[in-house]
């Protein structure tokens, strides 16, 4: 489920956007972490980030520059991950959350060596534990920053941080792995066409008005967009496969100019009856592959 964007049909994204980008490269990776975690999803996270650094973007002539840059975007990216989570109907379950007692005995924070297994686990935690854990677990923001973020107090804090971290110590310690993906037949032939380079072949598969956003590049329609012709480049040699990411089917982006092709980022393709409908390309989003918890690549 990829989130709303308002930035649709922006096309070729310009020059001052395309800097600001540049100039958070060193933040991206821990927001699309933040992200990722707080949706569940590897590749909703990331949609989320670019929301937020898209409203970011439009906000900068606001910002105090007396303040630190990183707080800001987590407390923006924080806001479009509940936003998120509400449109996937968790209202009622961080209301019947809120409804709890506000205390629960204090079992001891997590250390580094268990840092992977909370984040595996905090998914099942309500939204406020879940963003008061992971920021302050595995982010080491302090009580103040993250009642900051969070929109909360220093007490509202530590008291989600008692509820989260006695609920995660009851967890079991290892989730069910991920199953192997079961491929729309459309997307088999998308692989297949692509690795053969067959554009035409591909673009056949996609309907009249088929979206296309490549992160941090371009916005709209895919027939407006060069989009094959760059991967016709031969600078570096892209192969594609069909693959589960932390359990969601996708393409996996391969770069194939070692002795075995290497997972390097994702692609999210938005089927409707027998068409594509959506391309969300992450290409300029490596990350995506490194915080993946787990990718198994499927048999075609």
């Amino acid at each position: 489920m990829g989130v709303q964007t308002d930035f649709d049909s922006i096309g070729l994204f310009d020059a001052r956007r395309v800097a600001f980008f540049d100039s958070i490269a060193h933040l991206r990776p821990r927001l699309h972490r933040y992200c990722a975690r707080m949706t569940g999803s590897t590749l909703d996270g990331e949609d989320v980030v670019q929301e937020a650094l898209f409203e970011a973007y439009q906000k900068l002539g606001t910002f105090d520059d007396g303040r630190k840059l990183d707080p800001w975007l987590f407390r923006i990216a924080h806001n479009r991950c509940i936003d998120f989570l509400r449109r996937k109907n968790a209202r009622m379950e961080a209301e019947a959350e809120a409804a709890a007692p506000d205390w629960t005995p204090a079992s001891d924070p997590p250390g580094r060596g268990v840092e992977r297994a909370v984040e595996r686990l905090v998914i099942h935690l309500p939204p406020k534990e879940r963003a008061c854990v992971l920021l302050k677990d595995i982010f080491d923001y302090s009580l103040e920053e993250i009642a900051d973020l969070v929109e909360s107090t220093v007490g509202g804090v530590k008291a989600a941080l008692n509820r989260g971290r006695a609920k995660l110590a009851a967890l079991p310690d290892s989730p069910l792995p991920a199953p192997a993906p079961q491929a729309p037949e459309l997307l088999r032939l998308y692989v297949e066409r692509f690795n053969r380079r067959d554009w035409e072949g591909v673009r056949e598969l996609a309907s009249a008005d088929a979206r296309l956003r490549v992160a941090d590049c371009f916005s709209g329609r895919l027939a407006d967009s060069p989009y094959f012709i760059e991967y016709d480049r031969p600078i570096i040699p892209w192969r594609m496969a069909l693959a589960a990411i932390d359990g969601e089917t996708a393409i996996i982006i391969l770069r194939d100019d070692g002795e075995t092709p290497t997972p390097y980022a994702a692609i999210r393709i938005g089927v409707a009856g027998e068409k594509i409908s959506h391309i969300v390309d992450y290409i300029k989003c490596p990350w995506i592959v490194q915080t993946a918890q787990s990718i198994e690549m499927a048999k075609i």
